[in-house]
């Protein structure tokens, strides 16, 4: 395991270098730096690719929230502080729908320093209120991806796109590429992250995993069942030590695929906003 010291000094460097003004390859660095820079620097894409990346935090036992719902407390300080690194190296962050209703989330980096991410949605039937809080106007974009009709806010951008019983996956990350997003953050809940996994167009997983045991509750990732542990998915992963928690960083795709808009399958008239 690696253990890893995000100082100030390694954390300016990795946000210059996000913005481009800057790179990770030089540097005197001790070694809990230069596992911060292995970590957040294979978040940084290469122009031209999109990098579409997973987060999940949970107990020991595999558990995000309790049966009552409550996940406040999941992660501990060091982990909620990774969350928000990963944000700020992103272009997008995404939720499911079910996460903004029950934690009405703010998808900001409020405890790192950097730039706010675009906060996008996955809304279909249009339950979310205009007044939850990531549709708050702070200066960072707001997407709504939906298949009705439902009016938004002034300057939040709606996509409209088609279903079956979930809009498809890649359907959303070619449409967020079309408005110019092409690093993405997929950040919850569960469900939505399984179906990201499970369409294989995740580049990178993170499961950041906190010291306690909540005994019940809704489990971390769910995907389809196997029948054979040889069916299962054996990422290469790097493991690193976060203080409060231990994020295990999983390479499930391929680290940097071409950006594929413009899409054939996905005409113009599908985008709103």
């Amino acid at each position: 395991m690696h253990a890893t010291d995000v100082t100030p000094k390694v954390w300016d460097r990795i946000v210059r270098t996000r913005a481009g003004a800057s790179c990770l390859c030089c540097g005197d660095w001790s070694a809990g730096e230069r596992a911060a820079i292995g970590l957040y620097g294979a978040m940084i894409a290469t122009p031209g690719t999109c990098h579409v990346a997973a987060q999940i935090g949970q107990s020991l036992d595999g558990r995000v929230a309790t049966l009552s719902g409550d996940a406040a407390d999941v992660s501990g300080p060091d982990g909620l502080a990774h969350l928000h690194r990963m944000r700020a190296l992103v272009d997008a962050v995404v939720v499911g729908v079910k996460t903004a209703l029950h934690d009405n989330p703010r998808l900001t980096v409020r405890l790192v320093p950097g730039r706010n991410p675009a906060r996008v949605v996955i809304d279909p039937s249009g339950r979310l209120p205009n007044d939850a809080r990531l549709f708050a106007e702070d200066g960072a974009r707001r997407i709504v991806i939906q298949t009705v009709d439902v009016p938004r806010p002034p300057g939040v951008e709606v996509i409209r796109l088609p279903r079956d019983t979930w809009i498809a996956p890649r359907a959303i990350i070619t449409a967020l590429q079309g408005k110019g997003l092409h690093h993405l953050l997929i950040e919850g809940g569960a469900i939505t992250i399984a179906r990201f996994l499970e369409a294989d167009l995740l580049t990178r997983l993170h499961v950041a995993v906190a010291p306690l045991l909540i005994g019940s509750g809704p489990q971390g990732l769910t995907t389809q069942p196997i029948s054979r542990l040889a069916q299962a998915r054996r990422p290469e992963t790097q493991v690193y030590g976060l203080g409060s928690d231990v994020v295990f960083d999983c390479l499930v795709g391929t680290r940097a695929a071409p950006c594929a808009w413009p899409h054939a399958a996905m005409s113009s008239a599908a985008l709103h906003g």
